[in-house]
């Protein structure tokens, strides 16, 4: 009976990853909202067992899969035009140290998704007064410190290149030591632009 359970909760965070992926893929969904919407759908009076929200490892592999199997005519195409327009912004903010983040990094980009960067600074001013200098129009906010709930949240400023929004979170200098490195599981989080120029170069050989 305890295998039967574990299977059929297996199965149960399987379908809510599958359907929050769609969910990312066509209406541009957060991961986190995408999963409780999914669950909502799925599970109905279900929702209060435990353990049934899938991981964003399992929805982001979902949604490779689901651009796999109906986006593969257009998807490969968007990615790579995302990354050579973030790797362009990053050419550009270069003495800030840029690093890139996000489904553009990932390789799961698709339609709705935008550029994430982090940037670094001695103070956030400095890279604030940079952008509006040359003439960039912000939207300023907050977003989560990439080292986890215990940091404060940093000033994120959000802004159009080329009719692509790229939002750049600004941190302290000393935020970047360890930024680079890979998880246990190989999962590269973020790159430099030497990184996504190696990327593109992998990219660009592969459709020769």
């Amino acid at each position: 009976m305890m295998n039967d359970a574990f299977d059929d909760s297996a199965q149960l965070r399987l379908e809510i990853a599958s359907a929050a992926a769609r969910l990312v893929a066509q209406d541009g969904a957060d991961y986190g909202s995408a999963k409780r919407k999914a669950a909502r759908q799925i599970l109905g009076e279900q929702q209060g067992r435990p353990n049934l929200l899938p991981d964003d490892e399992l929805i982001e592999q979902q949604l490779r899969q689901y651009n796999a199997l109906f986006l593969a005519d257009s998807q490969p195409a968007r990615l790579f035009q995302l990354r050579t327009l973030a790797l362009q912004v990053m050419e550009a903010l270069e003495q800030f140290q840029p690093l890139l983040s996000g489904a553009v990094l990932n390789g799961t980009a698709g339609p709705h998704d935008e550029i994430y960067l982090q940037l670094f600074a001695e103070s956030a001013k400095d890279i604030h007064i940079f952008l509006l200098n040359k003439n960039v129009l912000l939207d300023m906010s907050e977003s989560p410190h990439f080292k986890g709930a215990r940091y404060d949240a940093v000033e994120t400023a959000s802004f159009l290149w080329k009719n692509e929004g790229v939002h750049a979170a600004m941190y302290e200098i000393d935020d970047r030591r360890g930024a680079l490195k890979v998880r246990a599981d190989g999962k590269l989080l973020r790159t430099d632009i030497a990184g996504l120029r190696s990327l593109l170069a992998s990219a660009s050989t592969a459709t020769e």
